[in-house]
Formats: C-alpha cells, sequence, structure tokens
C-alpha cells in the first residue's frame, strides 16, 4: 500500500478521492451528516453530496459508494458520526471498494486517507494490517 504526505485534494485532478463517511441521514432533510474531517471538505466542495449520499443511504444502506461525476468513492467508517470509527466496518468498506475498483467501475487512481484515524478515533497501526491484503495497491493513502 502506497503512502504518501500531503492534501488529499490535490490529487482529486489526476484521481478519484475517497471521503470517509457515516451512516446518520437527517430525518428532516434526508440528507447524509458530514460535518467533519475529509467529508466536510467534500460537501463543501459538492454542495449536493450530502442529498445524493443522503438518499443512497435510504435506498440501500450503509455501504461503499461512487460518485463518478464527481470523482469520489464513499467509504463509511462508523455508524453514527459521534461514535469512534469501527474496525470491521472499516474492512468490510474496503472489501466493497476492492470490489468496486476490480469490477472496472472506477477508472482513474484512487487515494484515500486514513480511514478511521482522524475523527474516528482510531490508530493507523491498528488499522493499517486491516485493510493492506484487502486493497493492497488498488488504493494510495495520503496522510494529510
Amino acid at each position: 500500500m502506497t503512502e504518501l504526505t500531503g492534501n488529499l485534494w490535490d490529487y482529486h485532478k489526476d484521481g478519484v478521492v475517497t471521503i470517509t463517511t457515516n451512516g446518520v441521514v437527517r430525518q428532516k432533510s434526508g440528507t447524509c451528516v458530514m460535518g467533519r474531517g475529509v467529508a466536510y471538505q467534500a460537501a463543501c466542495r459538492f454542495p449536493n453530496i450530502p442529498s445524493l449520499l443522503g438518499a443512497r443511504i435510504k435506498q440501500y444502506g450503509l455501504q461503499v459508494e461512487y460518485f463518478e461525476e464527481y470523482r469520489l468513492l464513499i467509504f463509511p467508517v462508523k455508524h453514527v458520526w459521534w461514535d469512534k470509527a469501527d474496525l470491521a466496518l472499516i474492512v468490510r468498506s474496503a472489501q466493497q471498494a476492492a470490489f468496486w475498483i476490480d469490477s472496472g467501475c472506477v477508472k482513474r487512481l484512487v487515494y484515500m486517507p486514513r480511514p478511521g484515524c482522524g475523527n474516528g478515533g482510531l490508530q493507523w497501526e491498528s488499522v493499517r494490517p486491516a485493510i493492506e491484503s484487502i486493497l493492497g495497491n488498488r488504493v494510495t493513502i495520503v496522510n494529510q
């Protein structure tokens, strides 16, 4: 698994950026809660993403989603925004992301923050070994 240090968004022009998220959808507006970290940055850059993601979560449940027109791969790390990241969910998301990439749906390089390690509160030393064998060289980790 390749790792770089820098701003994740610097790689968006050349590839797909992975957004770590949760599964909370606001009842009234139907938008996914994207209030911190990379999710917040994505919501600021693409204001309709919270609505699009909220609709997908309501329809399909919490899973990896790909928005090709925005070059965003949505990667769940938490069930609810206020909890710590869930390593089992991260592993499941890694498996689903690998499927999206291997199926040819994602046709560009994929860049990902350390999932669950920012606002999720997990340590990279425990997350990396859990996902490295699944994602391998499919993604490049960008440590901000």
